[in-house]
């Protein structure tokens, strides 16, 4: 029974750690502002719809979306659309790459990476920031994907076992 919750533990988990781990950020590195988004839940459901089940990682990704939109930036879609859409192509891509840890993190960090640039390209065409693409490029998406990347090098494999344990849950009792 305990792992049956796991798995939707460690997202609200992650999702409730992301406000935590921003309020580092933003951080002077040098004489540089950079932005650091913590990235932790969509990383896990990539992991969830790659290891585990596709469907399920787009209805978390749905669910996470929504409560992202209405609590962090009050336009409700945003999130909501890419959190699943996310999912679905990160199980679709296991068709056609290896499910190796190694690769899935490559896989998921460039996700993460076409998420942020999705989202800086809808901010900027609503004008809600004035940010080149070029300032963009160095002060938050570079070192965005630095920081989830080492997430991932440390905690990637976590990921992988508590799904894992999930999957084999899953087999022993038939469902």
């Amino acid at each position: 029974m305990f792992i049956r919750l796991l798995i939707p533990t460690v997202a609200v988990l992650l999702f409730l750690s992301e406000s935590m781990f921003a309020k580092f950020s933003p951080i002077m590195l040098g004489e540089q502002l950079v932005f650091l988004v913590p990235r932790f839940l969509i990383l896990y459901l990539i992991f969830i719809a790659i290891y585990y089940n596709r469907k399920r990682a787009v209805l978390y990704g749905l669910a996470f979306g929504i409560l992202y939109d209405v609590f962090y930036i009050d336009i409700i879609g945003l999130y909501s659309f890419l959190y699943p859409l996310l999912c679905f192509l990160a199980g679709w891509s296991v068709k056609y790459v290896h499910q190796h840890l190694v690769i899935t993190t490559v896989l998921a960090v460039m996700l993460v990476a076409a998420m942020e640039v999705v989202l800086y390209e809808f901010f900027f065409l609503i004008d809600f920031t004035p940010m080149t693409f070029q300032t963009f490029l160095h002060s938050r998406l570079i070192p965005t994907i630095v920081a989830n990347l080492l997430f991932l090098a440390i905690l990637g494999w976590a990921f992988k076992y508590v799904i894992n344990q999930r999957v084999l849950q899953r087999a022993r009792n038939g469902a």
